[in-house]
């Protein structure tokens, strides 16, 4: 029955066409339809009012899940239609095409509805993995019109019987397919479980940052292995094959790898000993910024100019490291002023110190208060410096520049001189004279 779908239908349309079978068929499929909108539709609603009491990262997945809602329900409530009409002596071939029909667009929606959670980055798709949806889509049309033609069941003889050899062995094309496909669905719902474990721990907040990001981590690597290892095994692949390529890519780690083997395993010392978090400020070699990503093979540092420097994890392990904000997040600036010797010291220093207090992101508290020190007596005048405390590592730029300014102004104000640096060549006479003869000879260049 399931290979001639297509020309039962054509023959019973043909016989039944204006009979009460038909429309009550068509009648059923419209009411389905109808009513599985309608639930879907409630279903956003109450998603909707809801809101403010959804988690985002829930509700973002609640809302994906309703566009999956409307076919999944549609389909039930086929399915539970067609016994109905056959108890009561209806014909049910149009609901017989209509199940795979919208089974396929369901499936097509629920694969879509998989891959956004797990490959989504920003809520963004990137072109490849858009890609690939299409040609599932595209695959699974396919299969659902030659299943409806009847032309399924021939296809699969022909690929059981076509055979690819393999050494000694031959395998059938048949076998391959369903290899390669039951590794794709078992890795892409491996991936959809990390997804929804990775939102599940990051909306934990008592436990640190770091460790959500290695549970997460470690989660999605255990579960792509198990989701590797079932599906090498539904297909019939003896998994003790699998000790030479562990082999080999021991050697393989030991000898071009290690490097990208060293940056992963850096990466979870990284997140678990918690010496970086996202949100510090580091410095590392030439390069500084504030750390915006933890990867397990690198970190992305954003530098004060919007530059991204992505940075593999060895180096974080391997080098020194300066953190400013790995215990808190304040950090010391500090400038150096010249002034005249004839200058009230006293009062310099009392206005170096209201000039920082001016500033609303200089620490003001009574442990680390700015403080303006005489550094030295230098050549053109008493250098003086302030430090002070600003709570933003990252800032501190703007922060050293206004209160530069307001020390100006208040220098302006008292009339306090800043000298600048002035420099007087003497020559004397038998230097000069030597000179001045080499000017005016004849030989002499203009």
């Amino acid at each position: 029955m399931n290979q001639n779908l297509l020309s039962n239908f054509w023959a019973d349309f043909s016989t039944e066409m204006g009979m009460p079978a038909l429309r009550w068929q068509i009648l059923a499929l419209i009411l389905c339809f109808v009513l599985g909108w309608a639930l879907a539709r409630s279903a956003r609603s109450i998603i909707a009012v809801r809101e403010d009491e959804i988690h985002p990262m829930r509700r973002l997945g609640l809302e994906s899940f309703t566009r999956v809602m409307w076919p999944l329900l549609t389909l039930l409530l086929i399915v539970i239609a067609k016994p109905i009409l056959l108890h009561f002596g209806g014909g049910v071939d149009l609901l017989r095409i209509a199940i795979p029909l919208v089974g396929s667009f369901a499936l097509i929606r629920f694969i879509s509805y998989v891959m956004h959670r797990a490959f989504a980055r920003g809520g963004k798709l990137g072109g490849f993995v858009l890609l690939t949806g299409k040609g599932f889509a595209l695959l699974i049309w396919i299969v659902v019109a030659m299943h409806i033609t009847g032309l399924l069941p021939n296809l699969v003889e022909f690929l059981e019987n076509t055979s690819i050899p393999l050494g000694r062995n031959k395998i059938s094309v048949w076998m391959v397919l369903q290899g390669a496909l039951s590794i794709c669905v078992t890795l892409i719902i491996a991936l959809w479980a990390s997804s929804m474990l990775e939102e599940r721990l990051m909306g934990i907040d008592s436990i640190h940052s770091s460790m959500r990001v290695v549970l997460s981590r470690m989660g999605r690597a255990l579960l792509i292995l198990i989701g590797l290892l079932l599906s090498l095994s539904m297909v019939g692949i003896d998994l003790t094959v699998l000790s030479v390529f562990g082999g080999a890519l021991g050697v393989g780690l030991g000898l071009g790898l290690q490097k990208i083997a060293s940056s992963y395993v850096s990466g979870f010392i990284i997140l678990l000993e918690r010496s970086l978090t996202i949100g510090d400020t580091v410095t590392l070699d030439k390069f500084s910024g504030r750390v915006s990503q933890i990867n397990t093979r690198y970190t992305v540092l954003r530098g004060g100019d919007g530059t991204d420097t992505v940075v593999p994890n060895e180096m974080f392990v391997s080098n020194a490291v300066q953190n400013f904000s790995l215990t808190d997040s304040v950090v010391q600036v500090s400038t150096r002023i010249t002034v005249d010797y004839r200058t009230d010291i006293d009062v310099a220093l009392r206005l170096l110190e209201e000039a920082a207090l001016s500033e609303d992101r200089v620490r003001k508290g009574p442990d680390r208060t700015p403080g303006a020190t005489l550094a030295a007596f230098g050549v053109d005048g008493i250098d003086l410096q302030l430090g002070f405390w600003v709570n933003d590592p990252e800032g501190r730029g703007g922060v050293l520049s206004n209160v530069n300014r307001a020390i100006w102004r208040s220098f302006q104000e008292h009339k306090i001189n800043v000298p600048s640096a002035r420099r007087e060549i003497r020559l004397i006479d038998e230097q000069y004279s030597a000179i001045k003869e080499r000017l005016n000879s004849p030989q002499s260049p203009v």
